[in-house]
């Protein structure tokens, strides 16, 4: 039975899979490799680059007009500055996978001379020398995870290729394709042998294209799940299909990561004849965020760095922020997966903008001393008004110490009180977020199972206090009531968070407003 791939590159005999070469476009590439062009392939992690790869190398190998290397070069990030470990790391694993893929390959008898030469440090280059100039074909040469590699290793990897470029295709693979998580031209190298910055643009500079690969798209999706209900007769309804689009905007891992969450992890669904709802996959996402797998640990794993909180921070503020992030900061940020900067920056898809915040606010919801009983009424369902004025309580007793804690000072006021509601309904329920630069506003809606079936459905909208207070309620019960006429809630609060300097008993208020005939809360912080 093949089954949903979520580790390693794909293999269409034992995963569902869409054809890797349609991942890229291969007319395209192809003209590159004619036109003796070196260039980059670049895309988040996980999106199916390697997949790409080995199928390019397989079709070309095929064809009677090239022969074709691959090499992951991931090893030799170890040897950092140590270039002639690297060069010894990478020859060692070109010979291997040269073996592997092309018949009577001389790459092994090649790098046994140079070892026995002793030129190391300059290995990548006669070999690839010897072995094109031996070739009864142009040789075109794959390397993937190159920006694995690190300082010195990686400055000489470059400019070795660099050097033999002028003699291709006789004594120099005729088309070089990188292949990694950034444009090479971002690289931002530190090298032992030079006291400044070396960039990938100088040490690389006869780069003809970039290419970036994309994630699925919403009839990718639909054709992926189908392979399942082909081969086992488990079906699922339009709506499921249209929630896993919804959720992971085409993420080829998350696309994957549910699909085996909901149809092979779950043990109870593995009955084929069980019809997959939206209700299943919503659960499924849930599992996948709670259980922060590898592929979502590496991305909550960048917040960290200061590149990305430029970028994130402002976004999970949802504020006008003064200026705009470092175009490089957008795109090193884009280029990881973690934004979509198409029109609006924005969290990539519901999934990240769920894992993000509970990554930052886990070990603050933890030391929250509330439990979800003491907001549960008789019927089941939570007191949100109850809840909301304990917020306050707290907020004013412990904000400014609380909020020293975030790295993501600009949202702490936000992330503080998600932290707050996720310990509550970490009990059973769920948050969904909307969030994103320029939208003055971040929307929650609480999701809450109750007894007897069915489920709470209630949005807080969270605003800054930007202009006078009148202005920001006025303008806050607006945009309130739309989202809560979107989420088909049954209750809305609207949130305040006055940041300037002033007297807490002007601050903290609660009133009730009317808007468009709904009953609103509005909560001053």
């Amino acid at each position: 039975m093949r089954f949903f791939n979520n580790a390693g590159p794909v293999d269409c005999a034992r995963h569902y899979c869409l054809d890797p070469l349609g991942r890229i476009d291969l007319p395209e590439v192809e003209l590159l490799i004619e036109q003796q062009r070196y260039f980059v392939l670049h895309a988040p992690r996980q999106t199916g680059k390697t997949s790409s790869l080995l199928a390019l190398a397989d079709h070309l190998n095929r064809g009677d007009g090239y022969h074709c290397g691959y090499v992951n070069v991931e090893l030799a990030q170890t040897a950092r500055d140590d270039v002639p470990r690297g060069m010894r790391l990478i020859l060692d694993e070109l010979t291997r996978n040269a073996g592997v893929q092309l018949a009577a390959s001389p790459v092994a008898a090649i790098r046994d001379r140079i070892l026995a030469a002793g030129g190391i440090e300059g290995g990548l280059l006669s070999l690839l020398s010897d072995w094109a100039a031996q070739s009864d074909r142009p040789l075109v040469l794959l390397i993937d995870e190159i920006d694995a590699l690190v300082g010195d290793t990686l400055v000489s990897v470059l400019r070795q290729l660099r050097t033999g470029y002028a003699s291709r295709p006789a004594d120099f693979p005729q088309s070089v394709i990188l292949c990694g998580v950034r444009d090479v031209r971002d690289y931002r190298i530190h090298s032992s042998r030079s006291p400044e910055i070396i960039t990938g643009g100088s040490a690389f500079n006869i780069k003809a294209e970039s290419i970036r690969m994309g994630n699925f798209g919403r009839d990718d999706c639909v054709a992926l799940f189908r392979q399942h209900t082909d081969e086992t007769g488990q079906a699922f309804t339009e709506q499921a299909l249209e929630r896993v689009w919804y959720l992971t905007r085409g993420q080829p891992w998350l696309v994957n990561a549910l699909g085996y969450q909901v149809c092979f992890r779950d043990k109870s669904h593995r009955d084929r004849s069980i019809t997959i709802d939206a209700a299943m996959i919503d659960q499924a996402a849930e599992v996948l965020i709670q259980r922060r797998d590898t592929h979502l640990d590496q991305l909550t794993d960048k917040l960290r760095e200061p590149r990305v909180r430029r970028v994130i921070g402002p976004i999970l503020a949802s504020g006008d922020a003064p200026g705009h992030p470092p175009e490089d900061d957008i795109q090193y940020v884009r280029d990881l997966g973690l934004i979509d900067a198409n029109g609006q920056l924005a969290i990539a898809n519901p999934i990240y903008r769920e894992v993000i915040p509970r990554a930052l606010t886990y070990a603050t919801s933890l030391t929250i001393v509330q439990e979800p009983a003491w907001y549960i009424r008789p019927d089941g369902s939570v007191d949100l008004p109850k809840l909301l004025t304990a917020f306050q309580a707290f907020f004013r007793e412990h904000s400014e110490h609380w909020l020293e804690r975030f790295d993501y000072r600009e949202a702490g006021p936000q992330l503080l009180l998600q932290a707050f509601l996720q310990r509550i309904v970490n009990g059973g329920g769920r948050i969904e977020r909307e969030y994103g630069l320029g939208l003055l506003r971040t929307d929650l809606l609480l999701i809450w199972p109750l007894p007897g079936g069915g489920e709470q459905r209630a949005v807080l909208e969270l605003k800054l206090l930007y202009k006078s207070l009148e202005r920001t309620v006025t303008d806050g019960l607006r945009q309130t009531h739309a989202y809560y006429d979107r989420a088909g809630a049954a209750e809305a609060h609207l949130l305040i968070f006055d940041r300037g300097p002033g007297d807490w008993q002007d601050k903290i208020f609660h009133r009730r407003e009317r808007c468009h005939g709904v009953e609103i809360g509005v909560w001053g912080m």
